[in-house]
């Protein structure tokens, strides 16, 4: 029996030094991500972008990083996401300018009504690797504490929803409680229209435009599709007026925990699913998700150009001195990046 035992326990003993001795190279690290909107990689981009990233960065590591994808805000919501991904409870989220405000208020930069002509000069001026990006991203970072894997539009040009009349005037939008993300800059904006802006967390919305809480609110087209909101809302007018980031951050010290292969793969997987998210929002946004989908039970109208100018003539003066107000010669500095940015790829 003493043998018997004497052998066992020297077996066990074997074991977990053997374990040891080869768990450090050989662990398997998990990088846990979080965002808010549906799983499906064909719904919306945050849910393509995190099935991209999982596939290539577990093939690219060959499974020495495991990636585990939590959708629909399982985790909580944006803010309490980041703070997560700050202590290291998860390694990685995908949050909306609403989520990052309350981390890095000065995101409200992209905010300034009417200011990107097109989508192709979005891509090029919202994103990581831009000129501008770096710039965004490296103050980001400091303030933070995170890294910025990639910066992307949260699914196109926002439109209005409302539940109460067509908007086809400036006239048209007095009165109405439109649900904005916690930014002071999209309530400025609602504000300068006439509007009444009621800032809601994102999982409150359905409902309080259900119970009339808030008349309308303002998103683009494939969230709007994919929210459903087209059961509780009868009107869409596309404004085009803003279009918000998405920030991919992930913990540094995790990142700086990976080897040299593992950071190159995790990097390169991040740009890949960046394009994949655009690319998603965009056929979306073209396809029977989008808006054709949302016709079948909205009245759906656009404003007219001269009618839009009315609009930029009140909004950008109010968003403009929102920032240089709140957040002084700094604001003022990243807003006239952004504008020179939007110029030069605009050529």
């Amino acid at each position: 029996m003493k043998i018997s035992s004497a052998l066992k326990l020297t077996a066990l003993a074997a074991t977990v030094a053997l374990a040891t001795a080869v768990s450090p190279a050989h662990a398997e690290k998990v990088l846990k991500i979080s965002h808010l909107n549906p799983g499906d990689p064909f719904n919306n981009n945050s849910g393509a972008m995190t099935s991209v990233f999982k596939s290539l960065v577990e093939a690219g590591t060959n499974g020495s990083v495991k990636v585990q994808i939590f959708s629909d805000g399982q985790l909580g919501k944006d803010n309490e996401v980041i703070e997560q991904t700050q202590s290291g409870v998860i390694q990685s989220n995908i949050s909306s300018a609403g989520g990052v405000a309350q981390h890095y208020p000065l995101i409200g930069v992209f905010d300034l009504p009417f200011a990107f002509p097109n989508i192709a000069v979005v891509h090029d001026v919202m994103d990581r690797d831009s000129p501008f990006g770096r710039k965004l991203s490296a103050d980001i970072e400091k303030k933070t504490g995170l890294k910025v894997l990639g910066l992307l539009d949260s699914g196109g040009y926002f439109a209005i929803t409302n539940s109460r009349q067509p908007i086809r005037t400036l006239d048209d939008m007095k009165g109405l409680r439109i649900r904005t993300m916690t930014l002071p800059t999209h309530e400025a904006i609602i504000s300068s229209l006439g509007g009444k802006p009621t800032p809601l967390p994102w999982p409150e919305v359905y409902t309080a435009l259900q119970t009339g809480v808030a008349d309308g609110q303002m998103n683009p087209i494939p969230i709007i599709a994919f929210a459903k909101f087209d059961e509780v809302q009868k009107y869409v007018t596309l404004t085009q007026h803003i279009i918000t980031p998405y920030v991919w951050f992930i913990n540094k010290g995790f990142y700086d925990s990976l080897t040299d292969n593992e950071r190159y793969v995790v990097d390169y997987a991040a740009r890949a699913a960046v394009v994949s998210g655009r690319g998603i929002s965009r056929i979306i946004e073209a396809s029977s998700r989008g808006l054709p989908h949302l016709a079948k039970k909205m009245e759906v109208n656009s404003v007219s150009a001269a009618e839009l100018k009315r609009f930029a003539s009140v909004s950008q003066p109010a968003v403009k001195n929102l920032i240089e107000k709140k957040f002084g010669a700094k604001g003022v500095d990243m807003l006239k990046a952004m504008e020179a940015s939007i110029q030069a790829a605009s050529k």
